[in-house]
């Protein structure tokens, strides 16, 4: 088991290395850069800059030199000093404005994941052994609506469900008046009755995916011969589905870490958009759309290392479950 952590903590290091290039190679793509931007800006107003000026913030951004200079200039500051470059918008380090945002971010990540576990194990092993009941047919419809529904459109719809049910409008995490105040009990209070919206709709599609993969899986398992031997053989029903059965079933949710975690990640941007949540959502589609290439490379990055990070979860669960799995000799 030891060896086989350790391989795949090897192979983690080309794979991070290759998301880094990609990730810097890809917020150069679209034409233009920052300091365009803030030169039309500037001319909008009625400022005009010459050449000199235009060369010296440039200069200033380091944006004179080559790509490939920058690359290597961006990620030798963040392996040896743990710096991601300067935020042109916020004119802050870039480590700061994410870990200003990520412990939220993480948070609704997390919990948003725990919440489609906890909810898509018992109604998919429900809809498995109740084939074709009221309540199969029932999850069945939930999880293609909850497929088929768009995240923001959900959070839209719940929102102003919340809004004319009870007169309280949830657009961000906080209260206007716990907004910039310090942490108390109130504070949190009032947190947990703003957190809960994010929540159902992130865990919403995840939910209903996972669903229909474990209800297949479990279909497919408690009829074949291992099942029906034991079965034979006196092993009580409920123990015998929870032993065998339902432990083979449970090998595809586990594989699919490794896209749940970026999926969940990725509706959680939408979803604070919309919402206007004090997250990494907005402050990414901000600094893209006003090519702040350090800050938006620095969050794709982070969020593209989570499917590694994901699937190198998946790899040890899925090997301590299941032995079989195990690329590693007997004794080793």
């Amino acid at each position: 088991m030891r060896a086989f952590i350790v391989r795949r903590l090897i192979l983690i290091i080309p794979l991070l290395f290759l998301i880094s290039v990609i990730s810097f190679a890809t917020i150069l793509l679209p034409p233009g850069s920052y300091v365009e931007t803030y030169v039309q800006n500037l001319e909008r107003t009625g400022f005009i800059m010459d050449q000199g000026q235009i060369e010296a913030i440039y200069r200033q951004y380091g944006l004179d030199q080559p790509a490939a200079l920058q690359y290597v200039l961006w990620m030798s500051n963040f392996l040896l000093k743990g710096e991601m470059g300067r935020s042109f918008m916020y004119q802050r380090p870039v480590k700061d404005v994410i870990l200003e945002r990520l412990p939220m971010s993480a948070t609704i990540a997390i919990v948003s994941l725990a919440v489609t576990w906890l909810i898509a194990i018992p109604i998919g092993i429900y809809s498995a052994l109740r084939q074709y009941s009221v309540g199969d047919y029932v999850a069945t419809i939930i999880g293609f609506v909850g497929l088929a529904l768009p995240n923001f459109l959900l959070a839209l719809a719940l929102g102003y469900w919340v809004f004319s049910s009870t007169g309280r409008a949830i657009t961000g995490l906080f209260s206007i008046e716990y907004k910039g105040a310090p942490w108390s009990i109130g504070k949190f209070a009032d947190l947990l009755g703003n957190i809960w919206l994010p929540i159902v709709v992130i865990a919403s599609a995840g939910t209903a995916s996972l669903i229909r993969i474990l209800r297949a899986t479990l279909l497919d398992e408690k009829n074949k011969q291992y099942v029906t031997t034991a079965r034979a053989k006196g092993l009580p029903e409920r123990r015998l589905i929870m032993k065998y059965p339902v432990r083979v079933a449970i090998n595809p949710l586990i594989s699919t870490i490794g896209w749940t975690l970026p999926f969940i990640v990725s509706g959680e941007i939408i979803v604070s958009q919309t919402l206007g949540l004090e997250t990494l959502g907005p402050v990414l589609l901000a600094a893209a759309l006003g090519e702040d290439m350090f800050l938006v490379g620095s969050i794709v990055m982070i969020l593209s290392s989570l499917t590694v990070v994901g699937t190198l979860l998946s790899d040890i669960l899925l090997a301590w479950l299941d032995p079989r799995i195990r690329f590693e000799r007997i004794g080793a």
